[in-house]
């Protein structure tokens, strides 16, 4: 192929991106050249100079080093050339970073120099003023094909001359990252936006296009720009329906409201969509179809949204979800819901304890940004634990889940999706783990829901446990299996097996004090119950919506914590459509007992722990 043929295949490949990140076309030809070359000319054009400060002088959001223009007729805006190249220093997964400091020859001393960092420290005080420092020095990226894990954002700190600019709110050029597909490398591309004179600093906008809101923009810059937010509220207030409905495709209601009748001789068709309710749910009440049109009973893994319709052709049939259940399922929305139940005290202004007491204090990092780092702040001048888990709203088995207290660290989070930070459960009850010693651990209930109005609601009383694999610290927040206890979905992190009779035993025998069945299982029956009520106070979308047709199973994780000297249950997260392998494995009969609860009305008590509303 000629010079015009390739450049033609080159943007079929990468016109869509260029688009996307507003590269002008102006410059197209020119980054095609230099991609193909390998041109890295920007030492030509710029020249780094490191800013002296008298000893006690610098902040820690001044620069260390600025990035000036070199040329001698400065760089038109308007001059097809004016495209660079800048290499990539360090490209990590957040949860590797200090594994790569420790390793990767070199690596620790260039960041220490790029940062201006001390290097003649020991390893372990550099590697800790890197992983506390480098969120103001890093960018992110992900894709958008293969499995999950796959398109988990990937962070990034470029070389030395793109580390060297600094923010400005009137910005003279634009730095975006760039996947050259044939190499399958990610640059970042440096080109201006205005006409520069030599002697100049090269500056872009570090939060180019994320917020209008400037007290939120402040909020954004602060790893870079000081600022105050100790005159700002941290209160939090419910938002209005449509904040419910946004992102939610709409769900119809049926019209419909008179209960199903079950004719008590006939076989109840399951169609599934679930492999282990198709093997396990044996009871000869019930009989497992392929043919979904035939069934009574709809078990369905894909969200269900079209209930009006449901009612109105098949009235019989249910279905194992309810309208508008996304109040529970999805983590910013449970926050919002678990807060009714607050009694009109929503936090104390002394101790900064937000209520109710069986919810993480929780911010939603999008729309309370402001309000999070007032109250974050309040935190640190009154010397509290500020540790904080944040995590996307819609993603499980702890995918792109940061634990920290470095408040630039959260900042950065909002730019690779949407996230909450929850209070870190800084205090948790441990479990001595025979094998290890003192680690975490969480408790999960797989709760049934068969009635919004009046609340007709049960937990399975089997409950599940999930351990940490290491000793628990407050420290080393990057060691996967000292701070989470979901270790079922890797193969290189073992499954500690404990079936609940054989934990309570052994609870017993380590708190003596805290009896399982008397005192710690009915706080956390309390907290489910409170929980499902105020997911039903509301009506549809700031609630769950009745629909005689659904029936649901969920599983809420929760986490037990020290408060003073009682135990307290915190409700991590309710998801929708678990994974119920370890219950069928550890209970073959658990989807026979389930079925027969939720559509024979057969609701055994040495089965299941009614969770009926105290309101009704």
């Amino acid at each position: 192929m000629d010079g015009v043929e390739l450049f033609n295949a080159f943007l079929m490949t990468h016109k869509s991106q260029l688009e996307s990140y507003g590269v002008p076309q102006l410059f197209w030809q020119t980054l095609y050249k230099k991609l193909k070359d390998q041109i890295y000319d920007a030492g030509l054009a710029f020249q780094l100079a490191r800013v002296d400060y008298e000893d006690g002088e610098r902040n820690i959001t001044d620069p260390i080093w600025k990035l000036i223009v070199s040329t001698e007729n400065g760089i038109s805006a308007q001059d097809p050339n004016n495209i660079y190249l800048v290499d990539h220093a360090w490209t990590y997964d957040a949860g590797n970073a200090q594994q790569n400091l420790t390793q990767v020859p070199g690596l620790l001393d260039r960041m220490c120099l790029l940062m201006g960092l001390d290097t003649e420290l020991d390893e372990r005080e550099k590697i800790e003023k890197v992983t506390n420092e480098m969120w103001r020095y890093n960018q992110s990226y992900s894709v958008n094909y293969g499995q999950i894990e796959d398109r988990m954002p990937v962070w990034y700190i470029m070389d030395e001359v793109g580390s060297a600019i600094n923010h400005s709110d009137e910005p003279n050029f634009r730095a975006v990252p760039f996947l050259h597909m044939p190499e399958a490398v990610i640059y970042t591309l440096l080109f201006p936006i205005r006409d520069i004179i030599m002697g100049d600093e090269v500056t872009r906008d570090f939060v180019e296009g994320q917020t209008k809101d400037p007290k939120k923009r402040r909020a954004l810059l602060l790893p870079w720009v000081h600022s105050t937010f100790e005159d700002e509220s941290f209160k939090q207030s419910e938002p209005n329906a449509d904040y419910f409905l946004a992102g939610h495709i709409p769900e119809n209601l049926p019209e419909n409201l008179d209960a199903v009748r079950v004719d008590s001789g006939k076989k109840l068709k399951v169609f599934s969509q679930y492999s282990y309710v198709n093997d396990y749910l044996t009871d000869s009440a019930f009989e497992i179809t392929e043919n979904e049109d035939e069934a009574d009973v709809l078990w369905l893994v894909s969200h269900y949204k079209t209930y009006k319709e449901l009612n109105a052709s098949s009235p019989h049939v249910f279905v194992n979800q309810f309208p508008y259940e996304s109040v529970l399922t999805t983590k910013d929305l449970l926050s919002i819901v678990c807060r009714r139940k607050a009694a009109g005290k929503l936090y104390d202004l002394d101790t900064l304890e937000t209520y109710p007491a069986w919810l993480p204090t929780t911010y939603n990092l999008s729309t309370e940004l402001v309000q999070f780092v007032a109250y974050f702040t309040r935190r640190a001048d009154k010397d509290l634990d500020n540790h904080w888990i944040c995590k996307p709203w819609n993603l499980a088995r702890g995918l792109d889940t940061h634990i920290t207290n470095n408040l630039y660290h959260i900042l950065r989070l909002p730019s690779t999706g949407p996230k909450i930070a929850q209070k870190y459960v800084a205090r948790p009850i441990l479990y001595n783990r025979p094998d290890i010693s003192q680690v975490k651990f969480d408790v999960r209930y797989v709760v049934l829901l068969k009635s919004v109005k009046p609340l007709r609601a049960y937990a399975y009383a089997n409950f599940f446990l999930r351990f940490a694999n290491q000793p628990f610290a407050l420290d080393n927040f990057g060691t996967y299996e000292q701070h989470f206890t979901v270790m079922n979905y890797t193969e290189e992190n073992p499954l500690f097996h404990e079936k609940c009779a054989d934990f309570i035993v052994e609870w017993e025998k380590q708190y003596p004090d805290y009896p399982w069945r008397t005192y710690v299982e009915p706080k956390i029956l309390f907290v489910l119950q409170q929980a499902l009520e105020a997911a039903a106070s509301q009506p549809p979308p700031k609630g769950i919506a009745e629909s005689p047709q659904s029936r649901a199973v969920y599983a809420a994780d929760l986490m037990l914590e020290w408060k003073g000297s009682e135990i307290q249950p915190m409700l991590l997260e309710i998801n929708f459509t678990p994974d119920c392998q370890r219950a069928c494995e550890y209970y073959p009969d658990f989807y026979n007992d389930i079925f027969k609860c939720l559509f024979l009305d057969i609701d055994n008590p040495a089965v299941f722990h009614a969770l009926d509303s105290a309101e009704e």
